[in-house]
């Protein structure tokens, strides 16, 4: 058996290499649009979507295909990854002085299994001056991030805590994909 992911996250890859998983890169090139308005319902959708989307083109029988998707939500918002620099700002500003929650949904099949499910983490952003939103909103880490940042990065000094899974926000909670994984034998 081998694991396909299918998405071009390089977060995601180095989040699955890390782990010990050996994986093949699908990328599927499907409309991301859903009927939802629930942000979690929202999120499963998509990550089915591009997962269902790579299982119906893949030749080989024996693969096991993960899709994900992440989003932030706050105050039930859901926000993307921003278009140009102001959107970036207007999310950073958003974010800055409050909580909001960071939700993926990772979905899994193979010929013998399906698994579709989500993980939750709050994220509890400092207080920022218009300074240090414009001088990160200048940087290039927004712009391919849902919510406009990366844990892991240059955002990360305005983190103050969470409350969950860490490589959740960071676009797969490798825990639980493990945890599911087992049934797989791709241990």
């Amino acid at each position: 058996m081998n694991l396909v992911l299918a998405s071009k996250s390089p977060r995601r890859k180095e989040i699955l290499e890390k782990a010990g998983y050996d994986i093949t890169i699908k990328v599927s090139d499907i409309d991301e649009t859903v009927n939802e308005s629930n942000p979690i319902d929202t999120v499963k959708a998509i990550a089915k979507k591009k997962g269902l989307d790579i299982y119906k083109k893949n030749n080989n029988l024996d693969d096991v295909i993960l899709s994900a998707d992440t989003i932030v939500v706050i105050n039930n918002e859901i926000l993307g990854k921003p278009k140009n620099i102001d959107d970036a700002r207007m999310m950073i500003n958003k974010l800055q002085n409050n909580s909001h929650y960071v939700y993926t949904a990772v979905y899994i099949i193979s010929n013998q299994y399906e698994d579709l499910f989500y993980e939750e983490t709050k994220v509890n952003v400092d207080k920022m001056t218009k300074e240090e939103i414009e001088k990160y909103i200048n940087t290039d880490e927004p712009y391919d991030k849902a919510g406009g940042y990366g844990i892991q990065g240059y955002f990360s000094k305005y983190i103050s805590s969470i409350d969950g899974d860490y490589y959740n926000v960071m676009g797969l909670p490798i825990n639980k994909v493990n945890q599911y994984l087992k049934k797989y034998n791709l241990l």
